[in-house]
Formats: C-alpha cells, sequence, structure tokens
C-alpha cells in the first residue's frame, strides 16, 4: 500500500514536472526576427479569439498558455482596438504593453498644403516633388475634366482656348490622404474640397444669378482677384474694379493674366510680353479670360460673388511694402497714384523713379511686383 502510494506521488510529480516544463516553453517567446507582423485588433474581440490569431501570425507560441497568463496578470480588459504591428521574439509582457497602450500603427499618408492661388502646374510640380504624384497623369487627368463626376455636375468648360479644363476647381487647402491614394483620387478630393466650400455660401445659386453669371465665371474673376490681391480686405474692392471695367467695356489690362498666358512667373514684363497672342492676354482681349488662371481660395470667390460698389477702374500697389492698393476713378489719378507708389518706393529704397527701378513697362502698367492695372 505505501509503495503504491509513494509511486502515484513520483508519477504526480513528473506529471507536474513535466507540465511545468511544457508551461514554461509554450511562455517562451517565439523566434526573434526582424519582420513585422502586421494585427488588427477588432473592437469586441475576445480574448480567446485574440490569443489564437496572435498564435496564428506566430506572434506567440501557444494560445492556451497566453490565456493563461492573462488571466494570471489579471490583463486584457483594457486591451484597445486598433493596427498593431508585432515582431516574432517578442514576450508576453511586451505584447500586453502595447495591446495597453493602444501602440498601434498611425497609417501612412500624403500631407500636402496648396496655397491659395496655386495654378494646377504648381500643384503637379509640388506634388510630383514631394513624389505623391507623376506630373504626367496628373496633368493628363487636370486637362480631362470628363472622368470626374464632380466635374461633369458643374459642367466644366473645355476648348475655347481654355488651357487647362480643371484651372481654377482645385481647391488650395491642406489634404491628408492614404498613402496610396492615386493622381484620380489627389483630384476628386480638390474637387470634393471646393464643393465643400462652394456649399458654405449662402443662397450662392441666386446670387449668381442676380450677378448674371455662372460658376466658371466666377471662379475666372475669383482667380483674378487671388493672383492681384494681397491685403484681404482689398479683395472685394479688386472685384468692384474688374466689373466697372467689364461694364464700361474697358479692357481689364491685368498683369497676372498676361503671366499666366507666358506659362512662367516674371518680376517684370516688357511691352512684347503685353503683345502675347492669347486668349488669356486681358490687355488684347475683352472681358474676362476663358477660364482661371489659378486656385482661388474661399475669400477670394466670396469677394467675386458680392464685389465692393465704387466708381474706381484703375489700381496700383503702393510699392511701401504693405502690398496694397492706390485706387482711382480716373486716368488722371491713376498717373498721380503711380507717381506716388514711385516716389515710396525711391524714398524707401533711396533709387530713382526712372522706369528701369519702378519695375515698370512704362510706368503705367506693370507686373506682379507694381500690381498696376489699366493703361490708355
Amino acid at each position: 500500500m505505501v509503495r503504491t502510494f509513494a509511486i502515484i506521488v513520483v508519477i504526480v510529480i513528473i506529471a507536474a514536472a513535466a507540465a511545468g516544463i511544457y508551461g514554461w516553453k509554450a511562455m517562451q517567446p517565439t523566434a526573434a526576427s526582424e519582420q513585422l507582423v502586421a494585427y488588427t485588433l477588432e473592437q469586441g474581440t475576445s480574448t480567446t479569439s485574440l490569443a489564437q490569431e496572435l498564435q496564428n501570425n506566430g506572434i506567440i507560441r501557444s494560445a492556451q498558455a497566453f490565456k493563461w497568463y492573462l488571466r494570471w496578470k489579471d490583463e486584457g480588459n483594457q486591451f484597445k482596438a486598433g493596427n498593431y504591428e508585432f515582431t516574432p521574439g517578442m514576450t508576453y509582457e511586451q505584447i500586453v504593453t502595447k495591446l495597453n497602450n493602444a501602440d498601434v500603427v498611425v497609417p501612412k499618408t500624403m500631407k500636402f498644403t496648396i496655397p491659395e492661388g496655386y495654378t494646377v502646374t504648381q500643384i503637379a510640380d509640388k506634388l510630383s516633388e514631394a513624389g505623391f504624384v507623376d506630373r504626367d497623369k496628373f496633368m493628363k487627368l487636370v486637362d480631362d475634366p470628363s472622368q470626374f463626376k464632380q466635374a461633369r455636375e458643374w459642367n466644366v468648360p473645355t476648348g475655347n482656348g481654355i488651357l487647362h479644363p480643371l484651372e481654377g476647381y482645385l481647391f488650395p487647402a491642406t489634404y491628408d490622404l492614404p498613402i496610396e491614394s492615386t493622381e484620380e483620387d489627389v483630384i476628386a478630393n480638390m474637387l470634393a474640397g471646393m464643393r465643400t466650400n462652394l456649399a458654405s455660401i449662402s443662397d450662392l445659386d441666386s446670387k449668381l444669378k442676380t450677378r448674371g453669371m455662372n460658376l466658371h465665371q466666377l471662379l475666372t474673376e475669383a482667380s483674378l482677384i487671388e493672383r492681384e490681391v494681397v491685403v484681404p480686405a482689398e479683395r472685394a474692392e479688386v472685384a468692384g474694379v474688374i466689373d466697372n471695367r467689364i461694364k464700361q467695356k474697358m479692357r481689364l489690362q491685368i498683369d497676372a493674366t498676361v503671366q499666366y498666358a507666358l506659362g512662367k512667373q516674371k518680376q517684370r514684363l516688357l511691352y512684347s510680353d503685353l503683345k502675347i497672342d492669347s486668349p488669356y492676354n486681358t490687355y488684347l482681349n475683352d472681358g474676362l479670360p476663358p477660364g482661371p488662371i489659378a486656385n482661388p481660395g474661399i475669400e477670394s470667390i466670396k469677394a467675386a460673388l458680392e464685389p465692393k460698389t465704387s466708381e474706381y477702374l484703375y489700381y496700383v500697389t503702393k510699392k511701401d511694402g504693405s502690398g496694397g492698393h492706390l485706387f482711382a476713378k480716373t486716368y488722371a489719378e491713376h498717373q498721380k497714384n503711380i507717381e506716388t507708389s514711385n516716389a515710396t518706393s525711391a524714398a524707401s529704397s533711396g533709387q530713382s523713379t526712372d522706369n528701369e527701378s519702378t519695375g515698370t513697362v512704362d510706368g503705367t502698367t506693370g507686373t506682379d511686383a507694381s500690381g498696376t492695372t489699366g493703361t490708355e
């Protein structure tokens, strides 16, 4: 009897030792590796399912051992759902700490900011340089609005000398898109940005009807304002000047349109530049150009929608560093404003006011630096 009991005790001890050894081995980390293993913990996943999934993914050796560990440590109630990355060889403690702290993987995105007034070519260059898009693919899509539902709904025009049909329709803002986004996705999101911002304008359709213009014309005028104005408070004032000149059948003679026609920015325009044969050249053609010359922000769009009423027909940059303009009702007043602007520039720089130093063609028309509009 005693001998039998002793044998049983020995068997129990051996079994316990074997179980302990098995449990110890089961709780050991898997073979270490630098290969990341992605795992998504869904909301409401039980610890049983979690343990089995970790085992299936090669992150732990034994689902049962991991469950025992969680019970022993009273863990599992605070695990956070999300996307994780584990590496084989992690200890139970490391795994539990990661799950408790929600040490999730932050999705890689393409985050970029498009400034107000950027052209589609500037946008393409910026995104291409960042490695987000293929420039040629991007520009090809910009030139074919029919591929985008939003553009079709807006009936974005093509032809009639329009260089890039989606110019003016890509809303300038900060975007944070999935890294795998295609050129189509980027453009679609920027079109959606324009749609959202236009929707924020109350009674847009009725205001367009009152103005006697369509969306394309609105964005075209807004783009001129965006490129001409530095001081926000002057947007509606400049919009009023544009309207007044159109109503009086005066050519707009806005230098920014010539810059767009040239396809490059120049600090100073020459007479030869003003003669460029382009429908965008508002020195040679009446009214608005055939389409936007840049992508305007919401404030410029609002200004074009509700211009300030005035009798002004001209403006010139003050050249005092403020970026503001001097406005005039008559050409004579405009000439005086140009003299004032030149004098201010000379006084601040110690230079003469001849044409070379003012950065203008003849002191009556200018460049983006001088910001004048209107010649006779």
